[in-house]
């Protein structure tokens, strides 16, 4: 008799009821904070459940409480003490009495309470949208914009900025102050890639927390007194880790601003595109700001399981060589893209079992290495992927600087130590028993494989992006496609995958290489594989061990991947 095989329960999740503007909601007792630990829940998120959103400024679910701009202040009411009888005090008709918060001395006065930092109680009714709560809101906001500038249409935040959209939203019509706004100081130079305005500054010490706790680089503070604060660094410090640029996502006004993309264009403008960093094997979610087929920015897209909200400098900041004027852009070697297929495949076919080699980089997506795999079993070719390695750290930077080498790993085109065939490789083309290479993606002059070499091939195929060593030697040479300018997917160093969507149009006639290819390994070994990268993916996944066992189609990756086991 077969055993019975036991699942385990889900968890059960202890909730409690409690009124918003007078709709009984039941919310879960406990929440994750910033570091995942289950604590008490709070209104704010009490109200966030019931589909009432709470304005808030320094509230932020991945950085610890601080409380202090009280823009979530809200009117609630609470259930009376206990009495002797040990039972709190209820109405005439037995339900629970409660009483609406007031100031203990003015009784009149109604008493808010801070959102993000008040744990419900049982019984408790909060008042979200009550006249109480609306005229805390326009006071704590008129103080706000009290010696604000007010500089919008040249504001950089303009557009995706909290205090524009809640002075809209929640915010009086005229203000009632009359005297002369404090200046602070401006375009001040935080960092080598930060610039602060402090007038705009609503002092949530979002970038301080951040700074402090999340990047563990305690480099940010207030100075000065009342009206005169303002974020500084200790002794006019450089604020200068690889994850500055973040406090520039966080800032809910136009206080921090990066360098890089300060005035380079309006947000409205933008065109965002889903897609992942591809400086190392963390595969960091992005979104890519464009406009006109330019980039012009980079912009960590929450995924939890991989980055959170954040992304480290580094990664950010590497997109420029996608718009480099000496890109790769014409095929040479042949008339056309159509030539080139033929001719190449033609090549292949007269040559002998175990005479080519492959190299398909760990920079290139999981279905263009399925691709070379295709080919490599057709040929009896040998395959590898050259490393890249640099430094890295505890929070999201990957010693691996190639985006997709566990992909390379599981799909066969690499064994585990990366680069460690390319010495067989140099040998067979020195001894004259491999005289076909294929290319995509690596310079192979830095892995041992040297100019004189290559000179010894009868038939060198090079597909890149950039000009290098390899490529001035190729006979053909196939102009490919940034991540940006196609669609596919990534293999992280933790066994995610993900996918990734066209931004950009690539230069020239410059192709995405997972279509070239799919024409190429069509001819050379008679499969008519899919057109389609849905098609194409969902066909590798049938075939790929590890994306066979998670049962993986394009479709089930959604927006954050999958994982699998690596």
């Amino acid at each position: 008799m077969a055993e019975e095989t036991q699942t385990e329960a889900p968890a059960v999740v202890e909730t409690m009821v409690v009124k918003v503007d007078g709709r009984e909601v039941e919310v879960p007792k406990l929440t994750e904070d910033w570091q995942g630990n289950l604590v008490p829940t709070t209104v704010l998120q009490a109200c966030k459940h019931a589909g009432n959103e709470i304005p808030h400024y320094c509230y932020h679910p991945k950085l610890p409480v601080a409380g202090n701009c009280r823009m979530c202040l809200v009117h609630v009411g609470m259930p009376g003490r206990l009495g002797p009888d040990g039972k709190p005090p209820t109405n005439e008709d037995g339900s629970l009495k409660i009483d609406p918060m007031v100031l203990p001395y003015e009784r009149q006065t109604p008493k808010g309470v801070i959102g993000c930092a008040t744990n419900l109680v049982p019984g408790m009714e909060i008042y979200a949208s009550s006249p109480e709560t609306k005229q805390m809101r326009e006071a704590v906001l008129e103080s706000l914009l009290i010696n604000h500038p007010l500089d919008c249409p040249i504001c950089d935040q303009a557009g995706e900025c909290k205090l524009q959209e809640y002075s809209s939203e929640h915010g009086q019509s005229e203000s009632s102050f009359a005297e002369y706004k404090v200046h602070k100081p401006k375009k001040v130079n935080l960092g080598p890639r930060i610039i602060l305005d402090a007038e705009r500054c609503v002092l949530c010490t979002r970038c301080i927390r951040f700074s402090r706790d999340i990047a563990d680089d305690d480099a940010l503070g207030i100075v000065n007194r009342g009206s005169y604060n303002t974020i500084s660094t200790f002794l006019d410090t450089p604020f200068d880790n690889n994850y500055t640029l973040n406090t520039v996502d966080l800032c809910p006004v136009g206080a921090l601003t990066s360098k890089d993309f300060r005035f380079q264009m309006r947000v409205w403008f933008l065109k965002e595109t889903r897609s992942l960093c591809s400086s190392c094997g963390t595969g960091c979610n992005t979104l890519i700001g464009s406009r006109e087929n330019t980039m012009y920015r980079y912009e960590p897209r929450e995924n939890n399981a991989v980055n959170g909200p954040w992304m480290c400098d580094s990664g950010r900041l590497n997109y420029k060589w996608i718009g480099r004027e000496d890109r790769l852009s014409e095929v040479t070697g042949a008339s056309g893209w159509a030539t080139a297929i033929i001719e190449i495949s033609a090549k292949l076919e007269e040559a002998q079992p175990g005479s080519v080699a492959i190299i398909g980089g760990a920079r290139q997506t999981n279905e263009e290495l399925y691709l070379l795999k295709k080919l490599a079993n057709k040929l009896e070719a040998i395959t590898d992927s050259a490393p890249r390695s640099g430094q890295g750290d505890n929070l999201l930077c990957c010693p691996d600087k190639n985006p997709n080498s566990a992909g390379s790993r599981l799909i066969g085109i690499a064994n585990e130590d990366l680069g460690s065939r390319f010495a067989e490789i140099a040998q067979g083309i020195e001894a004259g028993t491999i005289t076909s290479l294929i290319v995509f993606g690596d310079d192979v002059t830095k892995h041992g494989i040297d100019e004189t070499l290559l000179d010894k091939l009868d038939l060198l195929v090079v597909s890149d992006i950039l000009p290098n060593a390899t490529t001035s030697k190729a006979h053909y040479l196939l102009p490919g496609c940034a991540h940006t300018e196609k669609r596919g997917t990534f293999t992280s160093v933790k066994g995610q995958v993900q996918k990734f969507m066209k931004a950009l149009d690539g230069p020239g006639n410059a192709r995405p290489e997972w279509e070239f290819l799919h024409e190429l390994a069509e001819n050379t070994t008679g499969q008519n594989g899919f057109s389609t990268i849905e098609g194409l993916f969902n066909q590798m996944a049938e075939e790929v061990e590890a994306f066979k066992d998670k049962e993986l189609t394009w479709a089930s990756l959604g927006n954050e991947g999958v994982t699998v086991e690596i």
